[in-house]
């Protein structure tokens, strides 16, 4: 590193972002200028997979550095181990301070997980009454009205025909400036603007673009839906196999290409509305001579089917819309790197990289390391899961999913990428297939065993006899008994 301040680390996660919906990675319809160009200063990953595709359970994971079967964190109302490592916490025992803004989706909102600052917009569940965005909504007199009847069962029930109608699109009623997105991006750059040279960390999480696709306007503009082509994997009707599955949150059957292409025009809105709030927070950067020295991230916590097999948002099998994602990493002393990297990275990799580049300690049980120039980072297989028993291994170029109590797939990538031929039951793939369930049931079993969780100040019980944890009564005890021990053996 050409100095001895450590970095700082900007962490920009949004929420259900396809990967291909990025003009980085060659979607020549969406717009996302500042994204682009942080991809031609550092390293854009082609291969990146969440660990579960669902959201609170993916940021568990990149958080410590750990698969959902061991950090516990099963669905998106769930509690990491209280005292389990996180890399905040981690860069804390460094010197770092640390913050995040944005949606978390934590249980309990405010969990503490490593962060000095926490400045939350949340979306699902009681996170939405606890945090600072929708306090200030409250403080204007203002509510996120479609969000709000999008996310919460007893509104939903209440929604006219056009939102079932228009797969839950329409342009927000509130203003840009009030909008989460907008909001997000404004507290996050308030945080950038006090930065020093180095040992900042801020993590800053976008709602958008996850469904409602609700932007506001001018954003809600931007795209002509005449104008795009319709998404890669799109066939003209589900397959049973799908809506055996899951049947959706909308009714699928009457997704036209006219309301597709609705759709993805909202979907890009939200994703270009993020890209201009990400470019304000370079700018900052730039301005304060810093840019060089930060350690700059971007991805998602899962994808969106967006019109793969005719379905949207998530909730079916683990095609690859769903868990890939995108992944922007500019190494700090490494701009204009311009690099493209196709090896298989696992969102836990990212976890384990921003220790190592930091000189934080490493956790023995976190995977590996992507560095700066690529060399030497490789991985044979990808893993991810689910709650219900379904599992994921891929490799580049085949793909296994595991299902317990629904059909399992196998495909062969190189030929049928949109991964509509299924293979499982073909008597010539069956030696294929014993292997990757053999090098599923390894990493399972042996590979990927829970870490020993010790948790030094959990709660106790409150009683007379119970010792105060943090006092010195355990130094007291030690030196009486060394003292006692050093009389016995020098009779």
């Amino acid at each position: 590193m050409a100095n001895d301040t450590k970095p700082n680390i900007l962490l920009i996660i949004s929420d259900e972002h396809k990967q291909d919906c990025f003009g980085a990675y060659g979607n020549k319809d969406i717009k996302t200028p500042h994204l682009d160009k942080l991809a031609s200063d550092g390293t854009k990953f082609t291969n990146c997979f969440a660990t579960f595709p669902v959201c609170t359970p993916s940021r568990y994971s990149l958080l410590t550095g750990l698969y959902v079967h061991q950090h516990l964190g099963w669905t998106n109302r769930s509690t990491l181990p209280h005292g389990l490592d996180t890399f905040p916490r981690l860069l804390k025992t460094i010197g770092y301070e640390t913050a995040c803004v944005g949606k978390m989706h934590f249980t309990p909102t405010y969990s503490d997980l490593g962060f000095d600052t926490m400045i939350l917009a949340e979306q699902d569940g009681p996170g939405r009454y606890d945090d600072d965005y929708h306090r200030y909504l409250k403080n204007k007199g203002l509510i996120d009205y479609i969000d709000l009847r999008d996310q919460v069962g007893e509104y939903r029930q209440q929604a006219p025909e056009d939102y079932y109608a228009n797969f839950g699109t329409e342009p927000s009623h509130l203003k840009e400036e009030d909008y989460s997105t907008t909001w997000i991006g404004r507290q996050a750059c308030k945080l950038l603007k006090n930065w020093g040279k180095g040992e900042n960390f801020l993590e800053v999480g976008f709602i958008k673009p996850h469904h409602p696709h609700d932007a506001p306007a001018p954003w809600c503009n931007m795209y002509n839906p005449e104008d795009l082509d319709l998404p890669s994997g799109w066939i003209d009707e589900c397959s049973p196999r799908d809506i055996k599955f899951n049947k959706g949150f909308f009714d699928f059957k009457k997704l036209d290409e006219t309301t597709m292409k609705k759709v993805l025009a909202q979907y890009y809105a939200s994703i270009s509305q993020i890209d201009h709030q990400v470019g304000e927070m370079i700018k900052i950067l730039k301005k304060k001579g810093i840019y060089d020295n930060t350690l700059i991230i971007y991805t998602s916590d899962h994808g969106d089917y967006m019109g793969h097999h005719h379905l949207i948002l998530k909730s079916n099998y683990m095609y690859d819309p769903v868990i890939k994602v995108p992944l922007i990493v500019k190494f700090p002393q490494h701009s204009n790197n311009n690099k493209t990297n196709e090896e298989l990275v696992s969102l836990v990799d990212v976890t384990a990289t921003i220790l190592d580049i930091t000189m934080a300690p490493i956790p023995m049980h976190l995977w590996g390391i992507i560095q700066p120039l690529d060399e030497d980072h490789h991985r044979e297989f990808i893993f991810a899961e689910d709650n219900n028993g379904n599992y994921m291994i891929r490799t580049k170029t085949k793909k296994l999913l595991l299902c317990g109590n629904k059909e399992s797939q196998f495909f062969d990538l190189t030929k049928d990428p949109h991964e509509l031929n299924n293979l499982y039951k073909q008597k010539e793939k069956q030696e294929e297939i014993q292997e990757l369930k053999e090098e599923l049931f390894n990493f399972l079993i042996f590979e990927s065993r829970p870490p020993v969780h010790v948790d030094k100040y959990g709660p106790v019980l409150e009683a007379d006899n119970v010792p105060n944890l943090h006092d010195d009564h355990r130094e007291e005890m030690r030196q009486y008994f060394k003292e006692k021990f050093n009389e016995e053996i020098n009779k």
